[in-house]
């Protein structure tokens, strides 16, 4: 599943070309993937101009003119590709149906808007979906009202991080930080580089934590995700910008998928342990428990 850099650079992406579209039909195969009525679809999102392109947590939000908005999760496989005469972009996983014609086998929802050009919906597994609701209603799906802080946001201090953590003391601090109710949009790469990068072992119990800690942590997790969306996110989830390009983050990590390489803080060799059910990366010099 993508995470927030992931969809936060899709967002980007889909912002500069959006916008404007008037929706003229819309045409689906899979009614889990579009959960809509009819009547909804006709009185709400055909005829309706979209306004803008949100992100919540790893949750898109297409606002429409209409005071209703199209809500998408991509889940594993999903993908939004955007055609325009002989233009085309892409966002999501990079298989063949970003550069495929379309539609095809994995098309789940088609929205055609009045100029010709296309969004096309795209999703192997079935696992992604795409909501019509009224916009002021939104937040107050359980998923919105559940899912905790956006961690780019200005009023996200550490004293904020500190507190969410701190409800629940007895967790390791990885299986906090990839608890979507804690922090919004933390998964586990990301989680294993802010840790390493503010020397904290994954299986550290939160109740250890120093206030120190916290600041660094607090510190490590807004550089990682940053640089994740700066370099347009990370290959290694099989995401691809906007235009279709996969993103760098990558190469620049420390610790994630380095085990048997060298830390480059340290210079010792990067393990892979077990922590919260999740593979982990880990500088065992750098992050020890002890």
């Amino acid at each position: 599943m993508p995470e927030l850099p992931e969809v936060e650079t899709i967002r980007l992406g889909l912002t500069k070309l959006l916008p404007g579209h008037t929706v003229a039909a819309v045409d689906f195969d899979w009614p889990k993937s579009f959960p809509n009525s009819s009547a909804d679809v006709q009185k709400f999102l055909v005829g309706a101009t979209i306004t803008t392109v949100r992100r919540r947590a790893k949750v898109l939000i297409i606002e429409l003119s209409t005071d209703y908005s199209l809500i998408i999760h991509l889940k594993m496989t999903g993908q939004l590709v955007f055609t325009s005469g002989s233009e085309r972009f892409g966002a999501g996983h990079p298989n063949d149906s970003l550069i495929g014609d379309l539609p095809d086998k994995s098309t789940r929802v088609t929205l055609q808007f009045k100029d010709g050009s296309r969004l096309f919906f795209n999703d192997q597994r079935k696992f992604g979906w795409m909501r019509l609701l009224p916009t002021i209603e939104i937040m107050n799906l359980d998923f919105f009202k559940k899912v905790g802080p956006e961690p780019l946001s200005a009023d996200f201090t550490w004293q904020m991080l500190r507190e969410r953590l701190l409800r629940r003391p007895n967790s390791m601090i990885k299986a906090a930080l990839l608890d979507q109710s804690v922090i919004a949009g933390i998964g586990n790469i990301y989680a294993d580089e802010s840790l390493w990068g503010a020397k904290i072992h994954p299986a550290l119990r939160i109740s250890e934590l120093s206030e120190q800690q916290f600041k660094v942590l607090h510190k490590e997790l807004i550089f990682v995700l940053k640089l994740a969306i700066e370099k347009g996110g990370s290959s290694d989830k099989n995401y691809v910008n906007a235009k279709g390009k996969k993103g760098s983050y990558m190469s620049f990590a420390r610790v994630f998928r380095r085990e048997g390489q060298t830390c480059p803080r340290c210079g010792t060799v990067i393990i892979k342990i077990r922590v919260a059910g999740r593979g982990t990366h880990i500088c065992p010099h750098c992050q020890s428990l002890s």
